[in-house]
């Protein structure tokens, strides 16, 4: 049976609503803590929503350094699949095992609202379930959610089909205000060339329970609960 580690840092606020979403599609999650060493053979990480260290520096810039992240990194090297929503997406730039950055909002604002985003690849732990195309409508809650990258990443990202989720322009369909933060080429959540680690900035774990009526986040977790591991990894659990 699959396990998710979900990892909590000083700061995390959105841990146990991930959690949640992972044991809502039948899956075992567990909390791991930032100083822990070890992902206690965890098959499946995510690195949730919050202020980890308070957002001192720039957003994930010590949190990147905690005990934890070494096994993030082997886990990711080995080909775990790695979930970081909004400051884990922060800190998965941080740590470099995903490309670019975050930054201020283009607006100096904090932004707290729904979003819709479409869905471009399929092809990762955490979005196979959903038709490429398909809208969703998402939280975001973030300061420091404008994606920014070379240009020479930016096109890698474009040409390699990287880009997961990307903010839609307002339209008569989509009234809610396109790209909340700025972000370059609209882009709301990247993945690595594999697909197995993802950073998405809206929140999919705050809209994942059928009885808020529309679950639209769900399908990140019902991926998730569908992923397996390469039958040569089966007998060789990370740490």
């Amino acid at each position: 049976m699959l396990t998710v580690a979900v990892v909590r840092f000083p700061g995390s606020n959105c841990d146990v609503d991930a959690l949640r979403a992972v044991e809502r599609v039948g899956v075992m999650a567990q909390f791991v803590w930032h100083r822990d060493t070890s992902l206690h053979g965890a098959d499946i990480v995510i690195l949730p929503g919050g202020f980890s260290y308070g957002d001192y520096l720039r957003s994930g810039a010590i949190a990147r350094f905690s005990p934890v992240m070494q096994a993030v990194q082997r886990h990711a090297a080995d080909g775990g699949p790695v979930l970081g929503i909004c400051n884990g997406f922060q800190i998965l730039c941080e740590a470099h095992l995903l490309p670019g950055a975050l930054l201020r909002n283009a607006g100096l604002a904090f932004v707290s609202k729904p979003v819709d985003v479409v869905v471009e690849r399929t092809a990762t732990a955490f979005t196979s379930v959903f038709e490429p195309g398909v809208r969703l409508r998402l939280p975001v809650a973030h300061g420091d959610g404008r994606f920014v990258a070379a240009e020479d990443t930016l096109r890698m990202l474009e040409a390699e089909g990287r880009v997961v989720l990307r903010y839609v322009p307002a339209t008569e369909e989509s009234p809610l205000q396109p790209n909340p933060n700025g972000s370059a080429n609209h882009i709301a959540g990247i993945s690595n060339a594999t697909g197995t680690v993802v950073g998405l900035m809206p929140h999919p774990e705050r809209v994942a329970d059928p009885l808020l009526g529309v679950p639209d986040g769900l399908g990140f977790f019902t991926s998730l609960a569908a992923w397996r591991p390469p039958v040569s990894t089966l007998s060789t659990p990370n740490p």
